[in-house]
């Protein structure tokens, strides 16, 4: 079930919302609990009911392992079992998202024939199945005690469900757990539309209609000259940012609907001055994770600079292949972590560089790499690039033009403005926008109701209701 979709904003939200406070409102909090676990359930089973099966086999696998491990007082057989449960769970995001990629290499390598499974990826396996590596971790070192209803709800609980934020048990749990967040808040419901509206905004009338372009792009590298190549790379900056961006405002939206609180994971991440402020910024979950589960037990920083380059490399490398099973995410992940490396490397002598000159080589940086993010492979991404500094400017493609010929934008033609203004004047907004604009957080915590935002709102929210018939998945559904 997608966000962007009639049903979702005009029937399952309004129903998970008033069922789930109808019921609390009686004092059936247990009750509650479960309504909300079936609606999280539905709504992942929604899209494609064979998911569901492997989503409740992860909860009640994990579940078990929980379980044997607080049962259990003796230290090596805990850690065997801790060692099992992360295993298992690597093991089944292995088996549908990178078999098919390993076997595949290994017959171009070694010239065999086995055959590929071509499986279909479980939706948002990689958020919900980090999300329960992070508890047995936790659980394993803190023998948290939850019962199996919370912890269900804290993995399936559906805002975060398929593409994120990253959120962990004690950032959750404890909130469902407090009755005093079982009564309907208003001030958090304006607050949840508000959040709402911003995020579907970002990826109904931004993402979808700058990711034509992209897509247009794309297809069509060999035709591209230095122009329109520099539209298309910027155009996927934009789409992606917008677009996850816009999901994870959405998450957070819903969550204050439900006065449950879930963590940022955008921080104007096109404003940094260096790399490894990007990744403070960008998918700020994922980072936490990254940081706390992989690059601090490999050592962090405590083993010496050279290790520490080592970890943050390897950190990196294992950030690209979650994203996805192809070599582009291996490199774009590897080139990040090399970046993050030299930012460490001169970071002092970088202190007296001007932060605007910063902000540019970084900023490239970014969407250099982002072409091998998207691109559907090394060689297509090196195309696309020596494209761009081949130096060979022309004229807008008109497919590129056309993609932006939108029925909101029709006004531009009506006064006689024309498609390449009309298309720079899009990338400047866009532009002003990321670099300018407050982010949804910020305005949400100043919220204040008044009938002005409310008619605002509610416009916005129709606009974004009646742009749904170009409905498309959110890219970070694919992860």
């Amino acid at each position: 079930m997608l966000f962007n979709s009639y049903f979702f904003v005009l029937c399952f939200l309004p129903v998970s919302v008033a069922g789930y406070f109808c019921l609390n409102g009686l004092k059936r909090y247990r009750l509650g609990e479960c309504f909300l676990l079936g609606m999280s359930l539905w709504f992942y089973g929604y899209f494609n009911i064979c998911y569901l099966p492997i989503m409740l086999i992860s909860i009640l696998g994990n579940w078990g392992f929980s379980c044997l491990i607080a049962k259990n007082g003796k230290d090596k057989i805990k850690k065997l079992l801790l060692f099992l449960a992360v295993a298992i769970n690597i093991g089944s995001i292995f088996y549908f998202k990178y078999y098919d990629f390993f076997i595949d290499n290994i017959n171009r390598l070694f010239k065999t024939n086995f055959n590929l499974l071509n499986l279909v990826l479980p939706l948002g396996i990689s958020f919900f199945t980090f999300q329960q590596i992070s508890f047995q971790i936790d659980h394993y070192r803190e023998n948290v005690k939850y019962d199996f209803l919370q912890y269900a709800l804290f993995v399936s609980f559906f805002p975060q469900l398929v593409a994120g934020p990253i959120v962990t048990h004690d950032e959750i749990i404890p909130q469902f757990a407090d009755r005093s967040r079982r009564t309907i808040s208003l001030d958090n419901i304006g607050k949840g539309i508000i959040s709402f509206t911003f995020g579907l905004s970002k990826k109904v009338l931004i993402a979808d209609a700058i990711g034509n372009v992209a897509n247009c792009g794309f297809s069509n590298i060999a035709g591209l000259d230095t122009t329109n190549a520099v539209l298309v790379m910027l155009a996927y900056t934009f789409q992606i940012y917008f677009d996850f961006s816009g999901y994870s405002d959405m998450a957070v939206g819903i969550g204050y609907m439900f006065n449950i609180e879930l963590p940022s994971n955008f921080d104007s991440p096109y404003k940094s001055c260096s790399i490894n402020e990007f990744w403070k910024k960008w998918h700020m979950t994922l980072t936490r994770f990254l940081r706390n589960y992989i690059y601090i037990p490999l050592g962090g920083n405590r083993k010496g600079r050279l290790r520490v380059y080592a970890n943050i490399f390897i950190v990196y490398l294992f950030s690209g292949l979650w994203h996805g099973a192809n070599w582009t995410f291996i490199l774009w992940g590897g080139v990040h972590g090399l970046a993050c490396i030299l930012d460490r490397l001169f970071g002092s002598w970088l202190e007296n560089v001007h932060p605007a000159l910063k902000w540019m080589a970084t900023f490239t940086f970014i969407n250099i790499a982002w072409v091998y993010f998207r691109a559907d492979s090394i060689a297509s991404a090196n195309g696309l690039l020596y494209n761009l500094i081949h130096i060979q400017t022309g004229p807008v493609l008109p497919e590129i033009t056309s993609a932006l010929d939108l029925p909101e934008l029709m006004w531009m033609n009506q006064i006689g403005m024309s498609s390449v203004t009309k298309c720079m004047l899009i990338y400047l907004v866009l532009f002003c926008m990321i670099l300018g604009a407050k982010n949804t957080r910020e305005r949400v915590e100043k919220f204040h109701y008044s009938m002005r935002s409310g008619i605002l709102t509610g416009c916005l929210l129709v606009w974004n209701i009646l742009s749904f018939s170009g409905v498309s998945t959110f890219l970070y559904f694919n992860f």
